[in-house]
């Protein structure tokens, strides 16, 4: 009876947990891009299109097409919609995937990637194919071959164009890809900043039941972000699917293992890993807002559930 009181409990005052997670989700990820993360994602992407760019001459490219605003291409309204929802969907569910691993008794690690799996994979389909999708033609337009006399296509004409010959799998194309990506970069970030934070933890000399301060919570994010780079070969993957070019080599219709063998024939193995420094600094980044920031805000205001 007492087990059943204590499992009602938790689940009434869980309910309010899931707005509030929610816009505390949509608002840390809108502060992330619209800060470093932007910046970081258009060179981390134009490398990956561009795969003969090293970090500098990648970024003289984006400042190139507009000074600092060449760095913030793609921000609106593509990466403002797709951080806003992303960022809702993120921590809404991963808090709640998380909380439920704990509760079956997994340990922080294997809870920690739990929550970033599930909130990575429902992320990926609910919200993000559209908007990486137009957010990437934004940054790669560079690609298309520049016809003298002719005006560049807009995002939005590349938009009605993918639309009109391929319909909505079209503006969704790369969307498996994404949805990898998603699940092994937040199963990532959340599991290795809370191997990170367990670390802190005993260095400290802090009992489980101890909370981290601020300062802490960030740097195990800083190391688990950092050390989550390890999967770029599929976001190298996933921009190529996503990205419009004119090479007469490359497949007309490109799964994840044909753009895998397409990358692999003209760059080899640091084609694949093309980009990964910016991509670091990225994932150390985003880690910090939804991770570390998430914690420490839901615990302000008290929407963590105890948990």
């Amino acid at each position: 009876m007492a087990a059943a009181e204590l499992s009602s409990s938790t689940e009434i005052k869980k309910k309010p947990i899931s707005f509030a997670n929610i816009a505390l989700g949509a608002g840390l990820n809108l502060a992330e891009v619209s800060t470093l993360g932007q910046p970081l994602e258009v060179v981390k992407t134009t490398m990956a299109a561009n795969r003969n760019l090293n970090l500098l001459q990648a970024t003289k490219t984006v400042w190139s097409r507009g000074g600092v605003f060449g760095f913030y291409q793609g921000l609106i309204p593509w990466a403002w919609i797709e951080a806003s929802t992303k960022g809702a969907v993120l921590l809404f569910v991963s808090s709640e995937a998380e909380f439920q691993f704990k509760r079956f008794g997994f340990s922080p690690f294997i809870s920690g990637m739990g929550g970033g799996v599930s909130g990575g994979l429902v992320q990926a389909y609910m919200t993000m194919g559209f908007c990486t999708c137009m957010k990437t033609v934004e940054i790669t337009r560079a690609k298309q071959a520049v016809v003298p006399g002719v005006a560049q296509q807009t995002s939005f004409q590349v938009f009605k164009e993918i639309y009109a010959k391929e319909g909505i799998r079209g503006i969704n194309k790369g969307v498996n890809a994404v949805a990898l990506r998603q699940m092994t970069n937040w199963g990532s970030r959340f599991a290795f900043s809370r191997l990170a934070e367990d670390f802190i933890r005993k260095i400290r000399g802090k009992s489980d039941s101890e909370k981290l301060s601020a300062l802490e919570k960030i740097g195990g994010s800083v190391i688990g972000g950092g050390l989550s780079a390890w999967n770029q070969p599929i976001e190298v993957i996933r921009v190529e699917m996503q990205s419009k070019t004119n090479d007469p080599n490359r497949p007309k219709k490109l799964s994840v293992g044909s753009a895998f063998a397409y990358i692999y024939k003209q760059n080899g193995i640091k084609g694949l890993y093309r980009g990964v420094a910016p991509r670091i600094g990225l994932s150390v980044w985003q880690t910090v807002f939804m991770v570390a920031f998430g914690d420490i805000l839901k615990q302000l205001f008290k929407t963590d559930g105890g948990h």
